[in-house]
């Protein structure tokens, strides 16, 4: 009971000449369709067979009616074939039988034209009209048919549906699969391509700020890099934890760490769709991992064009790879970010031309699943949501905010004042002169012990400590954190935070 087996449904479909493989329910629906065709041919043939008999016994009761009349002309008749004519005479309005019926009477012995045998013929012929009645109800009626086939499945199911004769009883000594696997820290990281894998964090140690870093994704040469190849996503989690991953379209699934297929750090990942029910069209934008379901705790969903909802964890605790809707989205929006928070925590939006505004987790209500969310923030004409943030109102936590070219500085949280929502926000940094294509890449909230793993979408990836790079004023453009390669068309898609307990364990 605990092995598990993949099943291929592959079979000739149609005339049996085309091979096709189903998913259960279509295997389902093509059984229920043969049968369906199977009953109307059977009809078809069986109305044939009543019909035939039919006519046999009404000449039958036609030579009981004239048994003497039909008697003398077999007397009288000098072979079997002259007493079948005579029969068949359609100049003798009593008889005119035709060849079936006329072999037929002509195959009785003397006992059987009695009056007993003239009542049993009677009635087998009201039996075969409403035979026949029945089956062309059967040829002509859809639903007929469907009826029968659910009688037909309800006499299967007394006849072979024996109950199971063994009990499953639960064993104490019982080992779940997550109790065999060690809780330790990973590095899960999703690719453009829709690939993703699963690396112990000790893969990549600490490096000095300013450096290249090293390969965490497979890509070769430059000038081959592929889209699938780009990170998407970077995040670090132990290997119990379960990992709520959102995808662009509002649908969010869920699974263990440690079910994630393990890579190299050059190895490509494993396709998505091997993982999770992933439909094609659709990309992840969004990964959290969640130790625990607490009542206490929401998840605070925002999407690219600014809009935020904020609905209990508890909602998600039952969440399994099938998946479940979790937003309604406009057309055109995407959904990209899922934080937990309190009532007590504050929530920080910032945009890519390097506005952020702050206000109060309590100022949502919480909403459905399926909801859409109210506005975050005013953004102005092709300005988009860059990051979303969590603030516990610790006074040591700063904000790491990097571009998209390699920039960035920390800023202290007291210096963003919670307003309202909705509003346009205030500067979070300034760009540097003559970088007209920057932008935000992230905004992310850091203590000063913490460690950072900033990945480009070329994938090369840089892990360094938060603390040498320096806080400087919202009005600050920063300082080089990476080395991007921007003429090669590369840069900071991803800035992932090591925390702690991570950082000191791979020491």
């Amino acid at each position: 009971l605990q092995t598990t087996f993949s099943g291929n449904f592959l079979a000739l479909f149609g005339s049996g000449t085309v091979p096709r493989r189903f998913t259960l329910r279509e295997a389902l629906e093509c059984f229920l369709d043969f049968r369906f065709t199977t009953i109307r041919n059977k009809c078809v043939f069986q109305l044939d067979k009543v019909e035939n008999r039919a006519h046999i016994v009404e000449g039958l009761l036609i030579a009981l009616e004239y048994a003497d009349e039909v008697i003398e002309i077999v007397r009288n008749a000098p072979d079997m074939g002259a007493a079948r004519a005579a029969l068949m005479d359609e100049e003798n309005s009593k008889f005119c039988l035709s060849s079936t019926q006329a072999d037929a009477v002509l195959k009785l012995q003397l006992g059987q034209l009695t009056r007993l045998n003239g009542n049993k013929l009677t009635d087998e012929k009201n039996t075969l009209s409403e035979s026949q009645a029945n089956l062309q109800n059967l040829l002509t009626n859809d639903a007929a048919v469907r009826e029968s086939m659910v009688e037909d499945f309800d006499r299967l199911k007394k006849k072979y549906a024996t109950p199971r004769r063994t009990k499953i009883l639960p064993d104490e000594d019982e080992k779940m699969e997550i109790d065999l696997v060690q809780n330790e820290r990973s590095v899960i990281i999703v690719t453009r391509g829709g690939y993703i894998k699963r690396m112990p964090l000790k893969t990549f140690e600490s490096q000095n700020r300013g450096t290249r870093g090293k390969k965490g994704t497979s890509s070769g040469n430059t000038a081959d890099i592929s889209d699938d190849n780009e990170i998407a996503h970077c995040f670090t989690c132990n290997d119990h934890d379960t990992i709520l991953m959102t995808t662009q379209g509002g649908i969010a699934y869920g699974l263990r760490a440690y079910q994630v297929p393990e890579g190299g750090r050059t190895a490509k990942g494993a396709p998505i769709p091997s993982v999770l029910p992933l439909r094609a069209d659709d990309i992840i934008t969004s990964v959290l991992p969640v130790s625990q379901f607490s009542k206490d705790e929401f998840i605070v969903l925002a999407t690219e064009f600014g809009w935020i909802k904020k609905t209990p964890l508890a909602a998600f605790e039952k969440l399994t790879s099938r998946g479940l809707i979790i937003a309604s989205l406009v057309d055109g929006d995407r959904l990209n970010w899922c934080e937990k928070c309190t009532d007590a925590d504050d929530i920080l939006v910032g945009s890519t031309r390097g506005q952020a505004t702050r206000f109060a987790a309590s100022s949502m209500r919480p909403t459905a699943r399926t909801s859409r969310g109210v506005k975050s923030m005013t953004l102005k004409k092709g300005d988009t949501i860059a990051d979303m943030n969590i603030l516990s109102g610790d006074k040591d936590q700063c904000l790491l905010v990097v571009t998209t070219e390699g920039y960035g500085k920390r800023i202290r949280t007291d210096e963003f004042r919670t307003t309202a929502r909705g509003g346009s926000g205030v500067i979070a940094i300034k760009f540097k002169a003559g970088r007209v294509n920057d932008r935000v890449s992230t905004i992310r909230v850091v203590n000063e012990e913490d460690e950072v793993l900033l990945i480009t979408s070329q994938g090369v990836i840089v892990r360094q400590k938060v603390k040498d790079i320096s806080c400087q004023g919202r009005s600050a453009t920063g300082v080089l954190v990476q080395k991007v390669d921007v003429k090669s068309g590369d840069s900071i898609s991803t800035v992932s935070i090591v925390p702690k307990e991570a950082v000191d364990g791979s020491a």
